[in-house]
């Protein structure tokens, strides 16, 4: 299925494009918008999407910013990955890989992070290049640990049923099929809130339905085995963190206990209704929040970008 989303919803033309080596030889697709000397933001979508889940983000900082955007092994234009396969250490692999191919050396940057591109930046918390180029950490929609056992997706009570139930889903190898009315009311339960508009349920569709099926269970395994809790308290840079209180995937049991267990938290922001896609559900309080750290936390560079082409 094309990644390219209908009406308004897809990203502006990037400005550039490149592949990006990663540590076991994976190819890692980066996608640069906005100005090559403004601020850098640095976007890390989650499970299942790809660069234009970030669409409304990349649309608004792209005026004054340069937003620097990848998809995770598997997804989007990243092929399937090398010897390293799916793995938390390959997640925190490639996120190094990509800042240390499009940020100088020192230059500093908003690191985003949406559900598993969240769980990206915990997992990278002790490793060099995020310590060396991440001048504030946003994590949105995202756990550090315990995501079976907390998911809302299935209505059990909580236990050991809906923790294997929950772990069989996640790792499901039957496909999503068509985006058709029935997979959409599937999707807008499972990941989105109940007043989302059906555009924004149709865009997320779109992308979800698009990731290839081995990365879709080849990352659902990981996740349901995920356990970054302890580098929660290894980010130790300004973090901020949103929710949505609708969110069923990771419900905002998790963003609280990130909150409090960060070394330098700057607050959780509960977004009233909104589920798991809070880039898409509420993506002007993603914006702002984004432009808010940028303008607290990163000094404009003169330097020019490094922009290292893969050449393989």
């Amino acid at each position: 299925m094309s990644r390219l989303l209908h009406r308004d919803d897809a990203p502006p033309v990037p400005a550039g494009e490149l592949f990006v080596r990663s540590v076991d030889g994976a190819r890692v697709h980066v996608e640069l918008h906005g100005p090559e000397d403004a601020p850098a933001v640095v976007l890390a979508h989650g499970w299942t999407c790809n660069t234009h889940f970030w669409a409304a983000q990349i649309r608004d900082l792209a005026a004054d910013h340069r937003v620097i955007a990848y998809d995770q092994r598997g997804h989007g234009l990243t092929p399937e990955p090398g010897p390293g396969g799916y793995s938390v250490n390959a997640l925190a692999d490639d996120l190094e890989a990509v800042l240390a191919a499009t940020l100088a050396p020192g230059r500093r940057a908003v690191l985003a992070g949406h559900s598993m591109g969240g769980m990206t930046l915990m997992a990278a918390a002790r490793r060099p290049g995020l310590r060396e180029h991440a001048a504030a950490v946003l994590l949105c929609s995202t756990g550090s640990g315990d995501l079976t056992a907390e998911a809302l997706v299935l209505p059990l009570r909580a236990g050991a049923l809906r923790t294997r139930l929950t772990t069989a889903v996640l790792g499901a190898k039957a496909p999503l099929g068509p985006v058709n009315p029935v997979s959409k009311r599937l999707l807008k339960y499972a990941t989105m809130g109940a007043g989302s508009a059906p555009e924004r349920v149709d865009t997320c569709a779109r992308i979800v339905h698009a990731c290839p099926r081995r990365a879709r269970v080849g990352w659902g395994r990981v996740l349901a085995e995920l356990n970054v809790t302890a580098d929660v308290r290894e980010l130790r840079v300004p973090t901020a963190v949103i929710a949505g209180t609708g969110d069923r995937l990771t419900p905002p049991v998790h963003a609280r206990a990130i909150a409090a267990a960060l070394p330098v938290g700057l607050g959780l922001t509960e977004l009233a209704g909104m589920g798991h896609m809070t880039p898409v559900e509420a993506p002007e309080a993603v914006t702002a929040k984004l432009r808010e750290l940028a303008t607290r936390y990163v000094t404009a560079s003169t330097a020019a970008t490094t922009e290292k082409e893969d050449v393989a």
